[in-house]
């Protein structure tokens, strides 16, 4: 390896860290908490986001941009969400420096106060009901589908690059509708955008369901999620979209004329995924030797690198590299050529396996004579030859299968970790060790909830849709042995 990385089972945390960094991912930065997304982890950002705002797009919805900085008293209208977010908020007080007579530098110029505190975004909720107040005062001003591409801020004590970070970036949407149904079948319809972008994209298999009252959404009448699952047996929250109800309608005031001419408060919807899904990609996918990459979010999808032992090999070599890249190119494919002489192919070959790149294709003299290439994947390290007159169509082949073999495999993994119990001894033995998900009954009381959580670490990921999951009716709790409509899923978490 051109870089050491701490093995998986040696000490999980630390494999993770050493891979977004020594993979070109991310870094620290000066401030605390924050972190500085690298070209190679912003360019997986892009991609992801492209993506996502397509899906966005062919489900009806555009982008605006709203402030960064939100009026303290917004945040006091509504109760949930204040109380949701309070803890977290960064609190801009003055808008001037001066320069300190006593010779310091710069300070705070006490002159300079807010007449009211602005809290920098840590979602924009508030801010966005205050302006749809302007927008709507009929209902054929409805519905209103927005999306925001922006960043947030919420001061988390403990942070790890891409999970948690104090700021980081997302997408968040807010809609606006004339009903209740409206309102929810959005809230639905997002989330399944979520699932497919998650499953189709990512290959990361997900569960959906319903979150307990006690993890929704501050302000949420409902919250609804996609859960997925890491290979050190944790869970990961993937995606939430939240039926709002007319909580924040009512907050801010926003009322319309219905279709029979009465004054009604309009029904809202809220959904977003963030830059938590890089770090969702590297631990669900990735191995000791660097990171695996799908294929249709990889930002090199393939690379080539050149063998040769001399200089009229060389140039033999390069003449049929760069036929080579621009017939992958034209073809559609995210495709790099290495030439860089002052490193050894095997150099080459363990950057790249870092990196994550899907598809490693290797020329050399016997290659060209042949009229074939070497191609490994890096998902299986399976190594061919693939030939040449064929090779974009075989690309394009080979890469769809690494997208389905990765989905697969990470499928397996999931199904393989999700247990039924029945006991409170056997829920705490099956949370350490094989660890995963829990599929057990509960008594539905947050007294319950709070009180597991304590013992266990472990939390309710979601209540599963119907169709997730299979159920067997009632129970009784593990932990009270009171009586239980359905099992939930638990899982110690990120």
């Amino acid at each position: 390896m051109s870089k050491a990385i701490t093995p998986r089972a040696q000490d999980y945390a630390q494999w993770y860290n050493d891979l977004v960094i020594k993979s070109g991912l991310a870094d620290y930065s000066a401030v605390r908490g924050c972190m500085v997304i690298k070209p190679y982890g912003y360019a997986l950002w892009e991609n992801m986001q492209a993506t996502l705002d397509q899906m966005f797009k062919e489900t009806g919805h555009q982008n605006a941009y709203f402030p960064l900085f939100i009026p303290k008293s917004f945040l006091s209208r509504e109760a949930a969400h204040v109380e949701g977010f309070a803890k977290e908020c960064a609190v801009v007080t003055h808008y001037r420096l001066k320069t300190d007579p006593a010779g310091g530098g710069v300070i705070v110029d006490p002159d300079a106060a807010l007449e009211e505190e602005l809290i920098v975004r840590p979602t924009s909720e508030t801010i966005i009901w205050n302006t749809y107040k302007n927008w709507i005062q009929s209902y054929r001003d409805l519905p209103i589908l927005i999306n925001q591409w922006a960043n947030v801020v919420r001061w988390e004590m403990r942070t790890r690059l891409f999970l948690r970070t104090a700021e980081f970036l997302w997408q968040e949407g807010h809609t606006a509708h004339a009903t209740a149904e409206e309102a929810m079948e959005e809230a639905r319809r997002m989330l399944d955008v979520y699932t497919r972008f998650a499953q189709s994209f990512m290959a990361l298999p997900v569960i959906q369901g319903v979150k307990s009252p006690a993890e929704r959404f501050a302000g949420a009448v409902e919250t609804f999620c996609i859960e997925a699952l890491m290979q050190d047996g944790k869970a990961l929250q993937a995606g939430t979209s939240h039926f709002l109800g007319q909580n924040f309608a009512r907050a801010f005031d926003v009322q319309f004329l219905n279709k029979n001419n009465e004054q009604e408060y309009v029904w809202a919807t809220s959904w977003g995924v963030s830059t938590r899904l890089i770090g969702a990609l590297v631990m669900a996918h990735s191995d000791d030797d660097g990171l695996k990459l799908p294929p249709k979010l990889a930002p090199i999808q393939v690379i080539i690198i050149p063998v040769y032992k001399n200089d009229a090999q060389k140039a033999a070599v390069h003449a049929q590299a760069l036929e080579i890249l621009e017939q992958l190119k034209k073809a559609g494919f995210r495709v790099q050529y290495d030439d860089a002489d002052h490193v050894r192919p095997g150099w080459k070959y363990a950057e790249y396996e870092l990196k994550g790149v899907p598809l490693r294709l290797s020329l050399g003299e016997r290659e060209i004579q042949q009229q074939q290439i070497e191609a490994v994947r890096r998902d299986t390290r399976e190594k061919m030859y693939l030939p040449l007159d064929q090779l974009p169509e075989q690309v394009g082949r080979l890469l769809e299968h690494i997208q389905q073999e990765m989905f697969q495999q990470a499928k397996n993994f999931r199904d393989q970790h999700i247990t039924s119990v029945n006991s409170w001894d056997e829920f705490l033995q099956v949370l350490d060790e094989p660890g995963g998900f829990v599929y057990a009954h509960w008594d539905g009381t947050a007294e319950t909830e709070t009180r597991i959580k304590e013992l266990s670490r472990a939390t309710i990921r979601c209540i599963p849709f119907p169709d997730q999951l299979p159920d067997d009716g009632p129970g009784k709790c593990i932990l009270t042995g009171k009586p239980s409509e359905r099992r939930v899923l638990f899982a110690r978490a990120y």
